[in-house]
This record gives C-alpha cells, sequence and structure tokens, in this order.
C-alpha cells in the first residue's frame, strides 16, 4: 500500500486475487468473511469458498424480508388517518392522573424486557405511557418483539397523550412504585414525573415518535395453548436448538426454538419443522424473558401461520401480553 495516498498496488499475478476482492466488496461481504474466501481461493477449497457464498446470501435475503417488513409497516403507518387517534402534542399537554403502585410496578415489570438499545432506532429506548381514557398503556418494542400493559387510571379525562419514557427513568419510576399507595403521574410539556410521597423520578421524554402499537397488535385469530409456564421453560432451556442469524445491534447469534402445537393443544420444542406447516420459529431468549414478564403459572400461546407473530398471554388479564417476531425455519 502507497503510504501517501492510500492506493493498494498489486503484482500483475494479483490481478486476479484483486478483481474477486472488488467484487465480493461490491457485494457487501464483511472483510472478515473475503479473507477466508481470499484464502480458500487460493487452498482450491471450493466447499468452503461455497460456504462462505451460501452464508453471505443468506445474510442478504433476511436483510431483504426485514426491510421488506420494516416498509410494510411503514406504508400502514402512512396510510393510518391520525384523525381516527386524536392525540395532545407531547410539548402542550399537561396531564395529571393517578395509578395504584402495584399495577404500575406490574405494568412496567410486564414490559420492560422488550425495549429496544439499538442506537439507530432511538424512538425505542424507552418505555411508552399512553393515557387513553380512564387507562395507561405501557408499551415497549425492539421490532422483534413487542410487550403490551394496562392498569387503571384516574384523575384525567381528556384527549389521548402519549410520552416515550427513557428506560433509565422507567427504572427509577418501577423503584418509587412500592407499597399499596397511590403514585401521581404528571406529563406536562416534554417532562414526565412519578410522585410517591415525598419522592419524585423526573426527566424529559424522548422527542421521537413511537410506533402505532395498537395497529401491530391486531392479529388475526390463531390456535390457542394453555401451557405450564414451568414445564415449558425447562422444555426450551433443555431441548434443541438452531442457530439463528446475527440480529441487531449486538451482532451475536441467537438460539432459535421450533415450536409445534399438536391438536390437543400440547406444545413441544421440536428439532426440525421445515415441513410442518404447522411449526413456528422463535427467539429462545426472548420467549424465556416473555415467560418471566408474564409472571403466572400457566399462559396462553396463540399460534397463527408460520410467519405470523406468536403472542404470550394471560389467562386473567388480556390487557397485558407480548409478541414475539417469527424465526424463519427453511434453510
Amino acid at each position: 500500500m502507497d503510504p501517501v495516498s492510500g492506493y493498494r498496488w498489486y503484482d500483475p499475478e494479483q490481478c486476479g486475487e484483486a478483481r474477486l476482492l472488488a467484487r465480493l466488496r461490491r457485494a457487501g461481504m464483511p472483510l472478515a468473511d473475503i479473507r477466508l474466501v481470499l484464502a480458500g481461493w487460493s487452498s482450491a477449497d471450493p466447499d468452503l469458498v461455497h460456504g462462505l457464498f451460501r452464508a453471505h446470501l443468506r445474510r442478504l435475503e433476511l436483510g431483504l424480508s426485514d426491510a421488506r417488513r420494516e416498509f410494510s409497516t411503514l406504508r400502514a403507518l402512512l396510510d393510518h388517518d391520525h384523525r381516527e387517534n386524536p392525540m395532545t402534542s407531547l410539548r402542550t399537554a399537561t396531564v395529571r392522573l393517578t395509578v395504584t403502585a402495584p399495577e404500575l410496578a406490574a405494568a412496567l415489570d410486564a414490559v420492560r424486557f422488550a425495549a429496544g438499545t439499538d442506537p439507530e432506532l432511538p424512538m425505542l429506548a424507552g418505555i411508552l405511557f399512553d393515557v387513553d381514557g380512564d387507562g395507561l398503556n405501557v408499551v415497549a418494542t425492539d421490532r422483534y418483539r413487542m410487550a403490551v400493559a394496562r392498569t387503571a387510571a384516574t384523575g384525567y379525562d381528556g384527549p389521548r397523550v402519549q410520552a416515550i419514557v427513557p428506560l433509565p427513568l422507567a427504572e427509577a419510576m418501577r423503584a418509587l412504585a412500592q407499597g399499596a399507595e397511590p403514585v401521581r403521574l404528571t406529563v406536562d410539556g416534554d417532562r414526565v414525573s412519578l410522585d410517591s410521597g415525598d419522592r419524585q423520578a423526573a426527566g424529559p421524554c424522548l422527542d421521537h415518535d413511537f410506533p402505532d402499537y395498537r395497529r401491530l397488535v391486531r392479529l388475526p385469530a390463531g390456535r390457542r395453548a394453555v401451557v405450564a409456564t414451568a414445564a415449558l421453560r425447562e422444555a426450551l432451556e433443555t431441548g434443541p436448538v438452531r442457530a439463528g442469524e446475527p440480529r441487531r445491534p449486538d451482532g451475536e447469534p441467537h438460539d432459535v426454538s421450533v415450536l409445534r402445537v399438536s391438536d390437543d393443544g400440547t406444545v413441544t420444542v421440536c428439532a426440525d419443522g421445515d415441513d410442518d406447516q404447522g411449526a413456528v420459529g422463535v427467539d429462545r431468549e426472548f420467549l424465556l424473558d416473555a415467560l418471566t414478564a408474564g409472571a403466572r403459572d400457566e399462559l396462553v400461546l396463540e399460534f397463527g401461520a408460520p410467519t405470523a407473530p406468536l403472542a404470550i398471554r394471560r389467562p386473567d388479564d388480556e390487557g397485558a401480553f407480548s409478541i414475539l417476531m417469527p424465526v424463519r425455519l427453511d434453510d
């Protein structure tokens, strides 16, 4: 490499390798994989090279699938008539309402595991507080999963108002929601606060728009299965898994569990499922998190098509539920 210009120079016998490298870069292959391809090419190891090609094409296909899903959601949001869902601006609204501490704590426990951490999606790095009628909906999503919970509220009967509470502030509010006494939630312009006695947790809201979660949770009816939470957890922790593609933002691979529900409502964790139209692949870690957040000895799993989200609901509380995006099973 020229230390002044930064150009890379090749000997005539390296021209073939240079052209190969350029094509791989244009195809978006990571440098670490390019090094392996070049090594396999020079050592005449076609199996290694073809395997790397297949893996990269698989990543590109999954990325395109994710992009199509995101644009589908964006089109739905753009087509949505906001006049059907009037809400007050965060910067002009002043909302004061009262909720019971145990109910708010339970609602936050049910959703905070699903909050996003991707710096490229700052609107998801918090919990949505949606004041609607006589209730407070709390919502979190990181695109791969969504959790929703509702608690009763008193003292406010105005138009719908939303505030995205940053996750650290939501954690402080959860710590404050102790005991049986009511707590007071205030949204004042771009600030939100929670008061309990003489203690307060307060801070600015996130200045972003949260996805219209109400459209995203309108799932078609599917098969419902009541599961024993502890038994399903054990089956997930000890059962077979598949290697999943890396997910954002950490880029680490994840384990995929394949679930199958029988006609009698029995849910099993199986090793295959490519040819079973009723099998659903899910991120194992995410499902374990959802089972914990469900906080019930029994939970209801709702299965749609293999490409439809999996819903996890409480039998005694339809207002608190989680949704997991499925993982494609075909190779």
